[in-house]
């Protein structure tokens, strides 16, 4: 049961993080705070933030045989 939880919370921490680096992707994607190599930087992150999430959640999901 511990093992959930501690799942749960590093899931919830994956998505703040993802939610951050949108606020800061959005930011540098404006004309007057422009950096390309930083912003792809980021994009690829929350591209990998991305995975892990869904990872997590599939993890976390019951086995269905269909």
């Amino acid at each position: 049961m511990r093992d959930r939880e501690e799942i749960k919370a590093r899931l919830h921490q994956l998505r703040e993080e993802h939610r951050d680096l949108d606020s800061v992707i959005d930011s540098l994607s404006r004309p007057t705070g422009f950096d390309q190599l930083r912003l792809t930087r980021l994009k690829k992150r929350k591209l990998a933030l991305r995975d892990q999430i869904a990872q997590i959640e599939s993890d976390l999901l019951p086995d269905i045989i269909a």
